[in-house]
């Protein structure tokens, strides 16, 4: 179906707040390969859902038609065997509640089975996109970054949950064989998100309170103890990926000279990073040798944090 008529593997519906729209346009566009449009994404590429705390549903396309007619007449082919179904109209252009509903109806009615609203063995999904209906198995996003946020240690001034996880999916969004750091790591807000979704990930910070903070968050979630005492500027080995909050405070701010050498150590342990300023930082991101290829900018109360996706340059000569 696929090569025949150029229809996506995927589709995944999103939804996000005014203040995170360029920050899920690019964990998006990286995590599922891409550009999101009108709250949805067309993608080949297969991806549990909750990973993304934007994404809501994840639609593995089996049939496709031209009319909502057409695609309930397809679907008298699926087979149950027994298993209890439902219908969800998960995305389209202006379709309010009760057309939503008599879409699912009108699908619903021609699938061979016994429909079940609150428990069903199977969820089914349409979206109309493009002229297009699709279909196909449902799988929702399982929210479990809202649970993050209960943590034992905090800081206010400490990325939210749902930022950390976008971050991390945007330094290390096929995480099967990546070795990843966070050489600032803080209370380990990054660390939980990375590590929740199978991001193999170590931490540093150079405060031995934070790094308690860190370990008894990590242990409150059930996660390893991969957090020690260190100093991005003096850290050795080599990782695929890096994930630094520039520190701050409202007291005092780094030195460009300390700005600079805390860059200069990201780009020797890792030739990616996401660099997260409060600040504009681009003139010491590039004096440090590492190229900027994307970047957005997020909102959290009077905080508006450049998001900087790098890349490490290489010597000329």
């Amino acid at each position: 179906m696929e090569g025949a008529d150029h229809l996506p593997a995927y589709v995944y519906t999103y939804a996000c707040h005014e203040d995170e729209t360029e920050l899920c346009r690019l964990e998006l566009a990286t995590l599922l390969g891409a550009e999101p449009s009108e709250g949805i994404v067309l993608s080949q590429m297969a991806v549990d859902p909750s990973r993304s705390p934007f994404v809501k549903k994840r639609i593995a396309v089996t049939h496709a038609a031209e009319s909502l007619e057409a695609l309930a007449g397809q679907v008298e082919g699926l087979r149950l065997q027994g298993e209890t179904f439902k219908v969800v109209f998960a995305a389209g252009d202006g379709v309010d509640y009760e057309g939503a509903r008599a879409i699912e109806r009108t699908v619903g009615l021609h699938i061979r089975g016994k429909a079940d609203m609150r428990c069903p063995d199977r969820l089914f999904g349409i979206v109309s996109s493009g002229g297009r209906w699709l279909f196909g198995e449902c799988a929702r996003n399982e929210a479990v970054w809202l649970h993050h946020a209960k943590k034992p240690q905090n800081y206010s001034t400490a990325l939210s949950t749902r930022m950390a996880r976008a971050i991390a999916n945007i330094a290390v969004p096929e995480p099967a064989g990546i070795k990843a750091v966070d050489p600032c790591c803080g209370i380990g807000t990054v660390l939980v998100e990375a590590l929740s979704m199978g991001i193999d990930m170590a931490g540093f910070d150079i405060n031995p309170l934070a790094v308690r903070g860190a370990r008894t968050n990590l242990q409150h979630f059930g996660l390893p103890d991969i957090v020690a005492i260190g100093d991005v500027k003096e850290l050795s080995g080599r990782y695929d990926a890096a994930i630094v909050d520039m520190p701050y405070n409202l007291c005092s701010k780094l030195s460009q000279d300390d700005q600079l050498s805390m860059l200069e150590g990201v780009r020797r342990l890792a030739p990616r990073a996401v660099i997260v300023s409060t600040e504009p930082i681009d003139d010491a991101v590039r004096r440090a040798g590492f190229r900027i290829t994307d970047r957005c900018e997020a909102h959290k109360g009077r905080f508006t944090r450049q998001v900087l996706l790098c890349l490490r340059t290489e010597p000329q000569g």
